[in-house]
């Protein structure tokens, strides 16, 4: 059972059953088939926006942050342990990649990597050049597993992120199938290293799969081209809470939400994650005192940092001190959510990693513009994925999909002028859908966050 969150809402009406709709970025094929999409520039001018929305930062609107301000609280300032250590690896091993023998190749190409390896002696590589996906597939039929009301995750090193996303499939005795997929990847090159993804449930037959009565288990890489590399390692398994969770997600601090979506966030009863830009504070930007009004109403104010890509910051010392100025901003104004981290221009890397674990304990995101949930006890602390809340349709879905499969959906917000966020009537629209759920909560990052170290 998961812990009670401080602020929880508990959703009163009877839920519908999730509808399936078409792949964002779908080129060809079935839409509903994870296996002929792919990420297409719809996706990616998406993304594109977003950086553009989170660069406007007028030089007379911005208050940077105090380079020499006192750092007295040096136990507050930084974390009292490092979350991606601690947490590394939840759950129970279902395979540790050790012996391979029982994973055929499907498409593409499956070799051992005794030098790049997350636990144990070896990792699973999985290449393809072109637009070639890769699968390779194990058998379940005589395994005699039950793995109904379980979530999934597992380690994984890319070289290729912009080019891959990469699903488990199980598929029943009878046929029916479930997709549990990452849809994007925004861990920046060439300095990459492993993560874990804890990826929600994509896509679900109409016939519920029996995950029971399992007859094998696909890893697929999909790829765009022109080429794929991906390393696999440590495949555990989750238990799934009682209800799914959804965090409603907005980036920059803009006023728009504190005039436009606050009150219905009131009326509605759900807090929200706001994540502003430290020393943005006039102008179109939230105050500090309009922050603190938020806080005191039950948002939580988190980091979003100073606004340039943090993958960017080749000088060690720099990233740090930039950290260090950004968190104190937090300290110094009393905001109380700056132990998690939005990550401007979803921009991280191994080497920023290491030094945000210092800082904070959660935070993220694989950012995509499709449905790209997250279990609740098995993802990366600093590797979150969310989706932009661009379509209302899009967002229903994973809003469906989080509620029908006990998941967690994080939606990103900036403002309702811009591309990358829908438009105030459908807002409404997606707070009154949520609000008909049964076994939903809208929860904070640091809600999340206390369930995933409550023991499981």
């Amino acid at each position: 059972m998961t812990p009670e969150p401080t602020t929880r809402r508990r959703f009163l009406a009877v839920t519908g059953g999730g509808t399936i709709v078409g792949l964002a970025g779908c080129t060809s094929g079935d839409s509903d088939d994870p296996e002929n999409s792919s990420e297409n520039a719809t996706e990616t001018e998406l993304e594109d926006e977003e950086e553009n929305v989170d660069n406007e930062t007028d030089a007379d609107e911005s208050e940077e942050p105090d380079p020499d301000a006192d750092a007295d609280d040096e136990l507050t300032l930084e974390t009292e342990f490092l979350s991606r250590e601690e947490y590394r690896q939840p759950g129970e091993r279902f395979d540790d990649f050790e012996e391979l023998s029982a994973w055929n190749v499907v498409s593409g190409s499956m070799d051992t990597d005794s030098d790049v390896v997350f636990d144990g002696s070896q990792s699973v590589k999985l290449s393809a050049e072109g637009d070639q996906n890769v699968t390779i597939e194990r058998s379940l039929e005589d395994d005699d597993l039950d793995l109904t009301d379980l979530d999934f995750s597992f380690a994984i090193r890319t070289t290729t992120p912009r080019n891959v996303a990469v699903y488990l499939r199980f598929v029943d005795v009878y046929g029916s199938d479930r997709f549990y997929q990452l849809r994007q990847i925004t861990y920046r090159t060439p300095d990459v290293g492993w993560f874990r993804s804890n990826p929600g449930v994509f896509k679900d037959s109409a016939v519920p799969t029996e995950m029971d009565m399992l007859d094998r288990v696909e890893l697929t890489v999909l790829n765009t081209g022109p080429e794929a590399e991906v390393w696999i390692d440590d495949l555990r398994t989750h238990e799934k809470p009682d209800r799914g969770y959804v965090v409603l997600c907005w980036d920059d601090g803009r006023q728009d939400f504190y005039d436009t979506a606050s009150p219905l966030h009131d009326e509605y009863g759900f807090n929200a994650v706001q994540g502003p830009i430290p020393g943005n504070v006039r102008g179109r930007y939230m105050s500090v005192e309009m922050l603190k009004e938020r806080q005191e109403a039950g948002d939580e104010i988190v980091m979003h940092g100073t606004h340039d890509p943090i993958h960017e910051i080749d000088d060690e010392q720099e990233l740090e001190g930039r950290l260090r100025r950004d968190k104190q901003w937090f300290i110094d104004n009393d905001l109380q959510g700056a132990n998690h981290i939005i990550y401007p221009h979803n921009s991280f890397d191994k080497t920023s990693l290491e030094y945000i674990n210092k800082y904070h304990y959660s935070g993220g995101f694989n950012q995509s513009g499709d449905v790209n949930t997250t279990g609740v006890y098995g993802y990366d602390p600093l590797v979150l994925p969310r989706t932009i809340a661009h379509d209302l349709e899009i967002s229903k879905r994973c809003v469906d999909m989080a509620a029908a499969h006990n998941n967690c959906t994080v939606l990103n917000f900036h403002a309702f002028e811009e591309d990358n966020t829908m438009s105030e009537d459908d807002y409404e629209e997606l707070l009154a859908h949520i609000d008909s759920k049964d076994d939903l909560e809208v929860v904070t990052l640091g809600e999340l966050w206390e369930m995933r170290t409550s023991g499981h």
